[in-house]
């Protein structure tokens, strides 16, 4: 009984409250990080839930638009992938890119080669600067983003000046087409651009000419700002000027051809990627903060009184749990030295000199202990080999004192 209640004492394993009072802080954190992310990321879902989807009556969705094209004689059907968009081209068909930007660059091109010359009319929805430039050459996206939303036709195109103000303020884009046509502008970059196809790119004989719509928002085909403004008319007469409209939502998940090879950090969306660096710098500091010691260690005094042998058996149990023998040793030596200099007349700040100590001892001893040999291996030598060797040298320093006491 008496054993262990002194194993458990002086046992120098932490518990498991010392474990927790250590981490919790930063367990805390990444725990209220990664609520705070889940959040984040469940109202965002909630909120953009269709976007865009002409199957979706969400605020974000766009089925009025559909709804309203189809009380017009004007089909919609939804694509998913890169080579049902490419096969839609054609004169009497009118095609959507809803996220241009989820493209990768081999596919902008292959899309901008069906739809060049195929007569009919490609509506590309906010493509930022890589994109735009592939899907619509000669067009060139400004970084600024207009600071208005709703803004004035100030063109000449029909279906401008039919719709009057509308919600197209986002991107601005500036073309070198001379016979482009440049609407709604803001600080005199359009936020809507019509590029008309070249003479030899006209469509077959007898079809209306094809063309090519950037627009610099998505706003006006949204459920909820459909009746705002002309959003309505524009978005009518842009989609429904040909009878067939096929609308395509890129997805991250779209067949790729196998020279079109992407890596894993390419399908994770930018924000993820600054998001982990920024954690990983926080859990470098916090491990400096923590790891790091600011000046030498202060002693303090103990809250409770605790008995010199449980002290001296918890110093040996850390000793033994990292086969320190080597310090262990050192300390007995140097304690018995400490102990032994003034019983021979020896200074005590010279109890740790050889040519000091030995001769005393030597000359206060007889028979086996006197030798000094003996006495340099005992309280100068190396450190013991074993656990074995270690118990022997304790009981030989003790026995060393014994003798030096002796009257």
């Amino acid at each position: 009984m008496t054993t262990e209640a002194t194993l458990s004492t002086t046992s120098a394993s932490p518990t498991a409250r010392q474990v927790w009072t250590r981490a919790r802080g930063i367990t805390l954190a990444l725990v209220a990080l990664l609520v705070a992310a889940v959040a984040i990321a469940t109202i965002r879902s909630d909120a953009r839930h269709g976007e865009l989807d002409p199957r979706s009556a969400d605020p974000y969705g766009s089925r009025a638009v559909a709804e309203l094209l189809a009380d017009r004689g004007v089909s919609t059907r939804v694509v998913d992938t890169l080579d049902d968009a490419r096969a839609a081209a054609g004169p009497d068909t009118t095609l959507l890119v809803a996220i241009p930007d989820l493209l990768t660059e081999r596919q902008q091109t292959q899309l901008r080669s069906a739809t060049e010359g195929s007569g009919g009319r490609t509506v590309l929805v906010a493509p930022g600067g890589p994109a735009v430039e592939r899907l619509a050459p000669g067009v060139t996206a400004d970084p600024a983003l207009s600071p208005d939303s709703t803004l004035a036709p100030d063109c000449d195109l029909p279906v401008a000046r039919r719709a009057g103000s509308a919600d197209t303020g986002g991107i601005r884009y500036s073309s070198a087409h001379v016979e482009a046509d440049a609407c709604y502008p803001s600080r005199r970059l359009a936020t809507l651009l019509r590029i008309p196809e070249t003479p030899g790119e006209a469509a077959q004989e007898g079809t209306t000419p094809g063309d090519t719509v950037v627009l610099g928002a998505p706003d006006i085909f949204y459920n909820n700002h459909l009746d705002e403004h002309g959003n309505a008319s524009l978005a009518l007469q842009l989609l429904g000027s040909r009878d067939h409209l096929v609308w395509y939502l890129p997805s991250l998940t779209d067949a790729t051809t196998p020279d079109d090879e992407r890596s894993f950090f390419d399908l994770l969306p930018s924000g993820w990627l600054w998001g982990t660096l920024q954690l990983f710098v926080a859990a470098t500091l916090a491990a400096l903060w923590r790891a790091r010691r600011l000046g030498s260690l202060v002693p303090e005094k103990l809250p409770v009184a605790i008995r010199a042998s449980e002290t001296a058996e918890g110093r040996a149990r850390l000793y033994r749990k990292v086969n320190a023998r080597d310090r262990a040793a050192a300390a007995l030596r140097s304690a018995t030295r400490t102990r032994l200099a003034p019983l021979v007349g020896v200074p005590v700040t010279q109890a740790h000199t050889p040519e000091a100590l030995l001769p005393a001892l030597a000359a206060h001893l007889h028979g086996e202990h006197g030798d000094g040999r003996f006495l340099h291996t005992l309280l100068f030598g190396p450190p013991p080999g074993d656990d074995a060797a270690l118990i022997a040298l304790a009981d030989q320093l003790d026995a060393l004192e014994r003798e030096v006491r002796r009257p």
